[in-house]
């Protein structure tokens, strides 16, 4: 996996160093579709001297190439994943959780958003709300109460 990545990043100009390898290597290792600062606490104990614009800098640069995307799941901070594949997410609204959401074909609301605005689309992110199945046990724990 890190070969690919170091091949990708040589290929498009950019350079390979421990640290973007390393950072690539906590969002593929990882379903929890972390914010750069959590990324940058992670690896700062094996990479003290890396900064967070150097987190930032390596996650556009692997936005840029194909290998990580960007979500905005309204909160203050964007949250990066390194599936590109377009899937829906999902955000629990109490402790902030995000899932994937897999095997949901979308293509007909996308062909529907097509034919109904006339636009070319290059692309689309879908977020859905709501409770995780943890938090809905802790609100009816706590209403039993």
């Amino acid at each position: 996996m890190d070969f690919s990545v170091a091949a990708l990043l040589r290929e498009k100009g950019f350079k390979v160093t421990p640290q973007r390898l390393a950072i690539y290597q906590v969002l593929s290792n990882t379903t929890q579709h972390p914010c750069a600062e959590a990324i940058f606490n992670e690896l700062q104990p094996h990479y003290p001297t890396m900064s967070l614009a150097t987190v930032y800098k390596t996650i556009e640069i692997l936005r840029e190439i194909g290998m990580v995307q960007v979500l905005n799941v309204g909160e203050d901070s964007f949250r990066y994943d390194a599936t590109v594949e377009n899937h829906p997410h999902v955000r629990c609204m109490d402790c902030g959780r995000v899932d994937d959401m897999h095997d949901i074909d979308a293509s007909s609301f996308v062909k529907q958003v097509s034919d109904k605005t006339d636009y070319v689309l290059s692309g689309q992110q879908f977020y859905f709300y709501g409770l995780c199945p943890a938090c809905q046990k802790k609100q009816q724990a706590q209403a039993r109460n």
